[in-house]
């Protein structure tokens, strides 16, 4: 029997947000009626995102156009931007579909490839480490996420609840008020806009946390075979050669040499597949970030209602972490990818033929170049990007109290 994979174990946790969401994983799609079959719901949670961010953007221009403050006209600019973003991740993930196939196809037969090599306490605590700190990181993402829609979702009821025991008046609240602006102020509508805006705040929220947790998944494999990779680079020349006074065996090097470099190339090419899948929604969710922590972070120096102020600091957290983890995910696989230099640096490569020193230096100057992903070519994803969210987004902010202090 087999030993199941850590990456299929990784990838089961994400079943729930994929199956809900309507995102395929691994189903081939090949027919229309797997078309169908494996598409409804993607497309019918497609539509019900898209008609909340035209609700929004109908209230934005209907309160400028009305002479509505600009704490008013901007409360739905959060909402707006992250269900654009979670409709520009979803619809990029069934672009290249193929794509995340492949990826997931090579990073398990690395995994499998990995099993089938001799057995070794230190490359076992690497993967207990690398895969417990993703576990704990999504775990925590799970129950902040749950956490979000209950806070939401439940907020306008106990606000009901609280006015109709003190007042006996029902008034009708929703989680977001941009609805209000194209249909009735009447009982009967109500219930339609609430159960619509439930099901769009969890369907965005799905969307973001499939694509996200998907790419945190992916860097984490791929930067756990990096460090396995250059633990056999350190040992690719084994000690007794130094310690016998020998001269390493070169037929014995070369074998193991081109398995290795076989195992470079994939992971280079994985990080390129990785790379083409989010590279242009990064750069969106780069420029979407800087908008809403400006925006958040001056609504809540500007309103005086704490229900307003908790929500704000609650998106403000949630565009904090979700940029700051694609970001910390993506340095962790670009760093761990420029220490295969040192890694063959480390070997014991004076111990070997002037022949089998420069074929390493080929290795030691490719691994030089960093395995990076990009936001669409413009900046690479790494924390001094992350920085640089920040530094934009605190710019935005002290200009727009600047000019609202005017």
């Amino acid at each position: 029997m087999s030993k199941p994979l850590f990456f299929d174990q990784s990838l089961q946790k994400l079943e729930v947000l994929f199956r809900y969401s309507g995102m395929n994983l691994q189903k081939n799609i090949t027919s229309t009626k797997d078309i169908i079959k494996y598409r409804w719901l993607f497309f019918l949670n497609f539509m019900c995102v898209f008609s909340a961010i035209i609700a929004s953007i109908y209230y934005i221009i209907f309160g400028i156009v009305n002479g509505k403050s600009f704490i008013e006209v901007t409360s739905v600019a959060p909402c707006l931007t992250f269900s654009i973003l979670s409709m520009i991740k979803s619809f990029y993930h069934l672009t290249y579909e193929k794509y995340v196939k492949e990826l997931i196809d090579l990073l398990r037969d690395l995994e499998i490839k990995e099993n089938n090599r001799e057995k070794c306490v230190d490359k076992e605590e690497i993967i207990n480490e690398e895969t417990g700190f993703l576990n704990k990181v999504i775990n925590v993402l799970y129950v902040l996420n749950c956490s979000m829609i209950v806070v939401f979702d439940m907020t306008p009821m106990v606000l009901i609840a609280v006015k109709y025991y003190k007042t006996k008046e029902f008034e009708m609240l929703l989680p977001y008020l941009d609805v209000f602006s194209f249909i009735p102020y009447e009982l009967k509508y109500w219930p339609f806009a609430y159960i619509h805006q439930i099901w769009s705040e969890c369907v965005v929220l799905l969307d973001m946390a499939a694509a996200d947790y998907l790419f945190f998944t992916c860097c984490t494999y791929i930067r756990i075979q990096f460090r396995l990779l250059q633990y056999d680079f350190e040992r690719i020349i084994p000690d007794k050669s130094i310690s016998k006074g020998e001269r390493f065996k070169e037929d014995e090097f070369r074998d193991k040499f081109a398995e290795l470099v076989k195992w470079h190339h994939d992971l280079i090419h994985s990080s390129n597949i990785l790379e083409i899948i989010y590279s242009k929604s990064t750069l969106f969710n780069f420029l979407s970030s800087s908008l809403v922590i400006c925006l958040t972070g001056f609504n809540v120096t500007i309103v005086d209602d704490i229900v307003i102020i908790v929500t704000f600091l609650t998106f403000l957290s949630m565009a904090l972490m979700q940029v700051f983890f694609l970001c910390f995910f993506a340095d962790l696989m670009m760093s761990s990818s420029l220490e295969i230099s040192n890694a063959v640096y480390n070997c014991k490569w004076y111990s070997a033929h002037s022949k089998v020193g420069k074929q390493l230096l080929l290795v030691q100057t490719r691994a030089q170049e960093p395995c990076k992903l990009t936001a669409a070519g413009f900046a690479d994803v790494n924390l001094n990007a992350f920085m640089r969210v920040l530094s934009s987004a605190w710019s935005y902010f002290a200009l727009l109290q600047t000019v609202y202090s005017k």
